[in-house]
């Protein structure tokens, strides 16, 4: 706070995506960079950290669109913002359970971390902590094989992970970065800022930007019908970067968030201790967040590759087989303590009220997944595409 005020005292107000930046990651005393607060003992609490199921059908998932194309040779595994590491290990295991039906693909995990707390949380879970840090020439700032014989290496930025056939997962990964806030106005399109109280010395409050900024020039769509919007332009980035590498070198981005198809307004909120957490008091200290606009990330996908979604996570995990797979493990396991476990945590992932609504799935795919490439001279070899696994209703035989 003390940070911010000197800031905002000599420069004057700044934007929500700058100070959700500066409380987040700032080098010194970021939330991410400090602490990240994932799981039981932090401020939030993920899927994976809830129910081992969540991440092997997301396992399984990839498994399935690897095989409807073709069973490339290689498979890179990207995930943006790995959290503990969970979601990586529950896919990594069912990768083993099947390995057989993988023996061929050549499989590697790159995972994309900013906060060197927690890339050394993920290295000890994935690897045993058996890692190497790497020269500075390399893009990969640290490696090691994971517990399963898998190599894995750690990066700064998405631009660093080498080109090739991937699949890339982004879990609760957009919903952290920095947005920036609109109010609509009898004089147009204003900016929200973050400045001083003038009456309260070092307490923050909201303010209105007296004209345009640049950002309310670039980021509103002229089409625009709400009176507030949040625009990530950060997000609007990376989609672009894992289009163009979808299109360009095949495999799939599955992106699971809370979020909407462009029609909420003020969604930016801060977590403490598994409570609602003022934004403005005490930066640095609560994970900051703002749900995902997925209509934003569809058109910034820019028609490079197709879109599914969004579509809620309990149709999604329903679709995936959940059901099957929770009697499979209710079965198997011996004591009322693990069942009662086994059922709660599917409520959480499931029930409307609580993550089964407000999570979505929304996955960029190549074009020619869901469009049968034109065949003239034999219309009759065409066999049916496969059908995406979790957007289409599962079908038993």
């Amino acid at each position: 706070l003390r940070h911010l005020a000197r800031k905002l005292r000599a420069s004057g107000p700044v934007t929500v995506a700058e100070y959700m930046r500066e409380a987040l990651t700032n080098p010194g005393q970021g939330y991410y960079t400090r602490r990240g607060g994932v799981g039981e003992s932090g401020d939030f609490i993920t899927s994976p950290e809830i129910s081992q199921v969540f991440g092997e059908l997301i396992g399984i998932w990839y498994i399935s669109e690897w095989m409807a194309m073709g069973k490339p040779t290689t498979l890179q595994l990207v995930e943006l913002g790995p959290g503990r590491g969970t979601l990586t290990e529950d896919i990594l295991r069912v990768f083993k359970q099947l390995a057989s039906v993988l023996s061929k693909c050549d499989v590697s995990v790159h995972l994309v971390e900013v906060s060197p707390k927690l890339s050394e949380i993920q290295a000890v879970l994935l690897t045993g902590g058996k890692v190497q840090p790497n020269p500075e020439d390399e893009s990969a700032y640290m490696k090691g094989i994971s517990k399963t014989g898998i190599p894995i290496s750690w990066y700064r930025d998405i631009q660093d992970v080498p080109p090739g056939y991937s699949f890339y997962l982004a879990h609760e990964f957009f919903d952290a970065l920095p947005i920036h806030k609109f109010q609509r106005t009898e004089r147009g399109w204003r900016e929200v800022l973050v400045d001083i109280d003038p009456e309260v010395p070092d307490q923050l409050r909201f303010v209105l930007s007296p004209s345009r900024t640049p950002a309310t020039q670039h980021f509103i769509q002229p089409e625009e019908t709400r009176d507030h919007v949040e625009v990530c332009p950060e997000a609007g980035v990376i989609v672009q970067r894992l289009a163009s590498r979808i299109e360009k070198d095949g495999g799939a981005a599955l992106v699971a968030d809370y979020g909407h198809d462009g029609t909420k307004t003020d969604t930016f909120r801060g977590f403490r201790n598994h409570k609602l957490h003022d934004v403005l008091s005490a930066p640095g200290t609560a994970d900051l967040t703002a749900d995902v606009d997925f209509s934003y990330l569809r058109k910034m996908a820019q028609g490079r590759t197709a879109t599914l979604g969004p579509i809620k996570q309990r149709v999604f995990l329903k679709n995936m087989g959940i059901d099957l797979r929770l009697q499979v493990l209710l079965q198997n396991s011996g004591d009322t303590a693990t069942r009662e476990q086994l059922l709660h945590s599917y409520d959480m992932l499931m029930n409307p009220e609580k993550m089964g609504d407000c999570f979505n799935f929304f996955a960029l795919l190549p074009h020619h997944r869901l469009v049968q490439p034109d065949k003239k001279d034999k219309p009759e070899s065409k066999s049916p595409l496969p059908p995406v696994a979790g957007f289409n209703e599962l079908l038993i035989k």
